[in-house]
């Protein structure tokens, strides 16, 4: 099966594949960012109990960038909390 560009609309490019015209969809370019215990816990509490955010967070490319904030913040609460020895 070739898939060849055929035609684009409203900045929405489309593939054929066989006899149907399927839109070439991509996710914008993402920053890497290191995720700790409480980023990655974030992004599961998104992904069980909030699949709206966490499939909007992803499809805008700001899923990591939130999580590593929330990560950041947990991590300055945390440092509040905790007495130094």
């Amino acid at each position: 099966m070739i898939k060849k560009r055929y035609f684009t609309m409203k900045t929405i490019e489309y593939i054929k594949c066989g006899d149907y015209y399927i839109p070439d969809l991509k996710l914008p370019e993402q920053d890497v960012l290191p995720l700790g215990k409480y980023g990655r816990m974030r992004m599961k509490y998104l992904r069980e109990n909030s699949p709206y955010l966490w499939s909007n967070n992803k499809l805008n490319g700001t899923l990591n960038k939130h999580c590593a904030e929330t990560e950041a913040k947990a991590e300055a609460q945390s440092r509040i909390l905790k007495p130094k020895k």
